[in-house]
C-alpha cells in the first residue's frame, strides 16, 4: 500500500506572532517553526499501518518554502521513505489553493491512501482533507480517533457531539487523524542518520489563483486589567454581581 502523508510546517504554539508591515500576513521574523501536531498522528498512523502489512511505502509531501525541509528531515528521521517539497515561498492561506497543489502532484503519483491531520494548527481551518478527497474521487472519512485495517478495509471511529461514529472504507481513501489516534514516535539517532540517505525532492508548487483572499489581520485586544472585589465570603456577592452584570456569564 502507497500512502501519501500531507504535513505542514507551522509556527510553535509558544511563540509571539508580530503582524507583517502589509497588514495581511504574519511576520516570520524569530518565528521558531514545528511540525504541525495533528500531523504527527497521520506520520505515525502511515507508518504503523506500512508495519503491519510489512509492504508499501510513506512519503510526506508539504507545501511551503525551502526552510521546510527541516520538518520533511525530521518526517524521514522517524520513518517515512521519501520526501517531497511543493515549493513556494509564497504564504498560502487558502486551503482551496493548497489543495490544488496537492492534487496536482498526487495524480502524477502512485497513492492508495492520503493521511492528514484533523487540521493545522495555525489556521485551524479543517479543510483541506475534505477538499482534497473531493478532487481526487477519493472516500474520505475526518477527524479519525482510532482506525483498524483488516482485509483490505479500514474501519474508523470518529467522535461527533454526544457519541462515537463508526464507518468503513476501501482505499483510495482520505482520512485526517485526530489528537489520540496513536502516541507519535521521535526520531532515533539511527533514524536521523538514515534519513540522509532517503529520496528527497523538491518542485515548483502549482498554484492556482486563490479562492480566498485575507483583507486584514489584527490581534486580539488587550486583556484588561484584573480585579480584586474583596476578600474572604465577603466578597462573594459582589462576585456574583460582576459576573452577571459585567461579564454576563450568569
Amino acid at each position: 500500500m502507497d500512502i501519501v502523508v500531507c504535513v505542514k510546517r507551522v509556527p510553535t504554539t509558544d511563540t509571539p506572532i508580530k503582524i507583517a508591515a502589509d497588514g495581511k500576513s504574519f511576520d516570520p521574523t524569530g518565528v521558531k517553526f514545528e511540525l504541525n501536531a495533528y500531523d504527527e498522528f497521520a506520520l505515525e498512523q502511515a507508518l504503523r499501518i506500512k508495519e503491519q502489512l510489512n509492504a508499501g511505502s510513506v512519503t510526506v509531501v508539504t507545501l511551503g518554502p525551502k526552510a521546510a525541509e527541516k520538518e520533511l528531515r525530521d518526517a524521514l528521521a522517524r520513518g517515512a521513505d521519501k520526501a517531497v517539497l511543493l515549493s513556494t515561498e509564497q504564504w498560502v492561506s487558502d486551503s482551496w489553493a493548497c489543495a490544488q497543489a496537492l492534487h496536482s502532484w498526487l495524480k502524477t503519483v502512485k497513492c492508495d491512501v492520503v493521511l492528514c491531520g484533523k487540521q493545522a494548527v495555525d489556521a485551524d481551518n479543517n479543510q483541506l482533507p475534505s477538499r482534497l478527497a473531493a478532487m481526487l474521487g477519493f472516500g474520505c472519512v475526518t477527524e479519525v480517533a482510532k482506525l483498524t485495517l483488516e482485509n483490505g478495509t479500514f474501519t474508523a471511529e470518529r467522535d461527533i457531539e454526544g457519541a462515537r461514529e463508526v464507518l468503513t472504507c476501501k482505499a483510495p481513501a482520505v482520512l485526517s487523524c485526530n489528537k489520540g489516534l496513536n502516541e507519535p514516535r521521535r526520531a532515533s539517532l539511527k533514524g536521523i542518520m538514515a534519513a540522509k540517505a532517503k529520496p528527497y525532492s523538491e518542485v515548483p508548487a502549482q498554484l492556482p489563483e486563490p479562492a480566498m483572499a485575507i483583507v486584514s489581520l489584527t490581534l486580539p485586544p488587550a486583556r484588561a486589567a484584573g480585579r480584586i472585589l474583596g476578600t474572604g465570603a465577603d466578597a462573594v456577592p459582589a462576585l456574583i454581581a460582576a459576573l452577571r452584570n459585567e461579564a454576563k456569564a450568569l
